[in-house]
């Protein structure tokens, strides 16, 4: 059994590495045997493992991250259709548009015009990952209450943000979330890592859900320690490149962390930022278990321009 164990976390690291790989290489070749070669496997038994740990085959995981990052480029930048299609490897816009389409149900035009920045964090998408969304009155209504309680709820600074080295576990989806802080909490406490005053416990994601399915959310719970470590196991070496960040103070219950969120991307548009290509991330500061409330006192990054 513990041989199975063992083989099971060496695929997931593996894995783990044609993540970070295939992010960086969007717009490159991410053939079966490209990928492979990454993972150390031959291109039968990567096809088999791959699918076995996402549930997606190599060709349906490349194709959603291709759609689903174009998809925030269309909402965030105005950079014309065609760059966007060449820079997330179409060759051809008619192919990218057919592609988009059959994701989102809508063109990448039709996308852009239903989804203004203004109001980009508030809709739901109409596609296979959302609702039809309400209309304008709605939205003006919804930004305004939500403006309103991130005043009454946050302290929001603009913050230059080091690079920060950590040991991080990864997670796929939204359901189950609490399995993967108890990996990282069962690695660190043997090693007397949360003895260290300033170590925190953390989350970053590297999907947005505006935009992808809740169960194929993809992120690294972590812990932040100034203690030197070994990984072992699924605990990986993490890092967040050093950035300027939206640093948002709140003092909640889990279930307003979606609130939270929304809310902090409204404030950053609403105040003139645009969001850079680094990832946001969340750094814990309490356990909401012992709080008389049970609160998190949590920091929100949003990495900007």
């Amino acid at each position: 059994m513990t041989g199975n164990r063992e083989i099971t976390t060496d695929y997931k690291n593996r894995i783990n590495r044609v993540f970070e790989y295939i992010d960086e290489n969007l717009h490159g070749d991410l053939s079966l045997n490209t990928i492979s070669e990454v993972a150390f496997f031959s291109p039968y038994h990567f096809h088999r493992v791959f699918k076995f740990i996402t549930g997606e085959t190599l060709n349906q995981y490349v194709t959603r991250r291709r759609i689903e990052k174009s998809a925030l480029d269309l909402l965030h930048k105005t950079i014309p259709t065609t760059e966007i299609a060449h820079k997330f490897g179409f060759s051809q816009v008619s192919a990218y548009t057919r592609a988009f389409r059959k994701y989102y149900n809508v063109s990448p035009t039709e996308f852009r015009k239903q989804n203004p920045n203004r109001f980009s964090k508030i809709r739901q998408l109409n596609s296979k990952n959302g609702q039809n969304y309400p209309d304008s009155e709605k939205y003006i209504c919804i930004i305004n209450n939500l403006k309103n309680w991130i005043e009454m709820h946050a302290k929001i600074e603009i913050k230059e943000i080091p690079e920060l080295n950590a040991a991080g576990v990864t997670h796929i989806g939204m359901n189950g979330v609490e399995t993967a802080f108890e990996k990282i909490i069962h690695w660190a406490t043997p090693k007397d890592l949360l003895q260290d005053p300033e170590a925190r416990l953390g989350r970053v994601f590297y999907d947005s859900a505006k935009v992808t399915a809740l169960d194929k959310v993809r992120m690294s719970i972590f812990l932040l320690t100034k203690k030197p470590f070994e990984t072992d196991g699924e605990i990986n070496r993490l890092t967040i490149n050093k950035s300027k960040c939206i640093v948002g103070r709140f003092e909640i219950t889990p279930n307003e962390f979606e609130k939270a969120w929304t809310g902090l991307f409204v404030w950053m548009n609403e105040n003139g930022y645009k969001k850079s290509p680094e990832n946001p991330f969340e750094i814990y500061h309490n356990d909401f278990r012992e709080h008389p409330e049970n609160k998190f006192i949590v920091d929100l990054y949003i990495p900007v321009e």
